[in-house]
């Protein structure tokens, strides 16, 4: 028996117990160890949540390592948005998610995977889902050395993590190097797209990769997935900054980075209306650019919350209807969104010093405005 076999299949889909207790039982099928039962399981469980079209009838997942790495099906359609050609390489294919949306619409399409355990399955998956593709079980830099075609776009999702899985930050730690890398990037593809680790910082990007036109900060759901930086074999400046928060209704900002660095912000205690902006923009660093863009002022210098006597919408964050409070006022035990800004005090500290528990629909914000530290009440209003 196999994993397609239908009795398996049926199992996999409708298994409800817990992981641990199907890795204590005996095999359940002859042939099948239960191990390989509970990855299908945890794929189909991961796929529900972030990867719907992998839901399909016979696919196959890789281990959960694998999987938790690969990008959403929502980011990967985002980054996909306007690409076509003739040629498209991956150069570190992985679990496929992000090369099955980003080459769609290319005429000639070639996926480099090293680990053959796994390429395996994506060259099973791609055929149950009826894409085609040249697949190449084989190493990156070696394969870039070797290849006379050019290719309008190369991908390259390089590992941010060692055989120990301490996480990597500096570009000529990831693997492969794409710092040594670089000079046979421009030279075989029209554009280059890297994904990188959300904690990347933006500035020593700037000052290292050559020829970038665009920096793409991705969020989901608030959560900050990646940093997509874009560089292109004949490049114009300025460098163009895209921030944008996926499946929400919050407006996506695009500015350029001359208007990023010399943009001079407005300070104001807090006013009727307090506005949190989301990961994604908090990460660009853009922040004086924020209260011009959105017509907002800034709390203090170093206070990236921002305010207004009137709604202004709509907005890339949250927006509180908020009014000041005296810490003497709170009740012990009372529950609060908390939230410290910029604040002598953490948020574990607020709560011991003042008896609080988190929860509940208020917020309260202890912050730092031009004026000195000061504490909020606030609903949600976006």
């Amino acid at each position: 028996m196999n994993l397609l076999s239908p009795l398996v299949k049926q199992f996999v889909k409708e298994y409800q117990g817990t992981i641990t207790d199907l890795l204590l039982k005996k095999p359940v099928f002859e042939g099948i160890t239960n191990k390989d039962l509970v990855q299908q399981i945890e794929g189909r469980r991961i796929a529900a949540k972030k990867l719907s079209f992998l839901l399909a009838d016979n696919i196959l997942f890789p281990q959960t390592l694998n999987l938790e790495q690969s990008s959403s099906e929502a980011t990967a359609q985002y980054k996909a948005q306007g690409l076509k050609g003739n040629r498209f390489l991956d150069l570190t294919c992985g679990f496929g998610i992000d090369a099955f949306f980003l080459s769609e619409h290319f005429a000639e399409v070639t996926l480099v995977e090293q680990n053959k355990e796994l390429l395996d399955k994506v060259v099973h998956n791609w055929k149950i889902l009826g894409r085609k593709a040249n697949f190449v079980n084989g190493n990156a830099v070696s394969f870039l050395e070797e290849t006379n075609l050019h290719y309008e776009v190369i991908y390259i999702d390089p590992a941010r993590r060692d055989n120990y899985q301490q996480k990597k930050f500096l570009l000529e730690d990831l693997s492969p190097n794409i710092l040594d890398l670089q000079p046979l990037l421009l030279q075989k593809a029209d554009k280059v797209m890297t994904k990188l680790s959300p904690m990347i910082d933006l500035s020593y990007l700037l000052h290292t990769l050559p020829n970038i036109t665009h920096l793409f900060l991705i969020a989901l759901h608030n959560e900050l997935k990646e940093v997509l930086v874009v560089q292109e074999r004949i490049s114009t400046p300025p460098i163009q900054l895209h921030c944008v928060n996926l499946e929400s209704n919050e407006p996506t900002l695009t500015f350029s980075k001359d208007v990023w660095q010399t943009t001079a912000p407005l300070y104001s205690n807090p006013k009727r209306y307090l506005y949190l902006p989301n990961n994604a923009l908090l990460k660009s660093g853009a922040f004086n650019y924020i209260g011009m863009y959105f017509g907002l002022e800034k709390l203090d210098v170093n206070t990236h919350l921002y305010t207004s006597e009137t709604l202004k919408l709509p907005f890339a964050g949250r927006i509180l209807e908020v009014s000041p409070i005296q810490p003497k006022e709170l009740k012990a035990k009372s529950k609060y969104c908390i939230l410290s800004k910029n604040y002598p005090l953490t948020v574990e500290e607020i709560k011991k010093k003042y008896r609080l528990i988190e929860g509940g629909k208020e917020y309260l914000i202890f912050t730092r405005s031009i004026a000195g530290c000061v504490v909020l009440l606030g609903r949600i209003v976006q």
